[in-house]
């Protein structure tokens, strides 16, 4: 910034000399105007073209042009080369923070496509915050968020290197939301032989790819138009419903949050019926369901009991949960925990 800073304030002079220059020339020596002009680019270039002869009084003056001026763009070449140099050195380290960033990861989520669903997609990770990277080819794309200072990868992320590249051996999970369904497929069938373990959320453009990318490995498929679709059409049936939902899964102002709650086998909760646990009564979150292998509990009654390896779908303010989170002995937010705060 100060580099940038010195090079506008040396444009500036120079100007300034050109100008007084020009001037110069037309009153002292009685040139027109652009040949006061020329005269002063001949003596800053050094070319030493000389328009016409110089009087006594015309030398002296270009002598003081020739110290000031020459010396401005002796100094504006050095700050041009020292802001190229910063910039190349910022890029290169930049990279290299980031590439040694990337290696660090575990438990992250890697977000194939920097289009509408990626970029959604990331925003909402972030908010949480939960560690992901971003795999695009196309680099002008990447270089849009380069504010976000968000972790990018500019790569193919149908290609293993790419996505070992992105650490996936050791990732939470994926997102395959490229703008084609066939470079979907590609992506899911490459992450699933690199990380046979690790969740894959897929994104479908039309109706019949959801179940090849189902049959090639992924986890859930996503249709941006068929919940458009049917969000749509609830907002017309059950809009109170809607705005619920709304409430409970987009920042809307309010304090409230819909978190997963993982129950490990020394969480203090195993064994306990919803009752015992008192959750509701010591926390005041409201436990909507218990997720289990052999599927999901809704509502759960008083007496249900709460096994290890269950999730608790619960919903109230966002610290509550947290705090809940960490007694259940859950994972750190952001690899198990979903929902957003409203």
């Amino acid at each position: 910034m100060k580099t940038l800073r010195n090079l506008k304030f040396l444009a500036v002079a120079l100007a300034f000399v050109v100008a007084l220059g020009t001037a110069g020339f037309h009153y002292i020596e009685g040139w027109s105007w652009f040949d006061g002009f020329y005269m002063v680019i001949n003596t800053l270039t050094t070319i030493g073209d000389q328009t016409h002869p110089l009087s006594h009084a015309g030398r002296v003056f270009n002598v003081i042009i020739i110290i000031i001026g020459v010396g401005l763009v002796f100094l504006a070449i050095g700050s041009l080369t020292q802001a190229l140099l910063e910039f190349e050195l910022q890029n290169f380290f930049g990279r290299r923070r980031m590439e040694r960033d990337i290696g660090r990861l575990t438990g992250h989520y890697i977000i194939c496509g920097a289009g509408r669903v990626g970029r959604s997609t990331a925003r909402e990770l972030a908010r949480r915050p939960a560690q992901f990277v971003i795999v695009e080819q196309n680099e002008a794309k990447a270089q849009k968020y380069a504010s976000e200072n968000w972790l990018m990868i500019v790569g193919d992320a149908t290609q293993e290197q790419t996505l070992r590249d992105a650490q996936i051996e050791r990732a939470g999970g994926l997102v395959a939301a490229a703008t084609t369904d066939a470079t979907n497929l590609y992506i899911v069938l490459t992450a699933r032989s690199l990380n046979p373990n690790l969740r894959i959320i897929a994104r479908a453009s039309e109706a019949m790819a959801a179940k090849h990318l189902q049959s090639a490995g992924a986890d859930s498929v996503v249709s941006p138009y068929v919940f458009a679709g049917q969000r749509i059409a609830h907002s017309f049936l059950r809009p109170h419903v809607v705005s619920f939902l709304d409430a409970a899964t987009t920042h809307l102002g309010m304090d409230l949050e819909i978190g997963e709650i993982a129950i490990t086998p020394r969480s203090p909760f195993a064994g306990k019926t919803i009752e015992n646990s008192r959750i509701r009564q010591d926390r005041g979150l409201i436990v909507l369901a218990i997720k289990r292998q052999a599927g999901m509990r809704f509502n759960p009654a008083p007496d249900d009991r709460i096994e290890a390896g269950d999730f608790l779908i619960a919903m109230g303010e966002p610290q509550q949960l947290r705090e809940l989170e960490l007694t259940a002995g859950a994972e750190p937010s952001g690899s198990r925990s979903s929902g957003s705060q409203v």
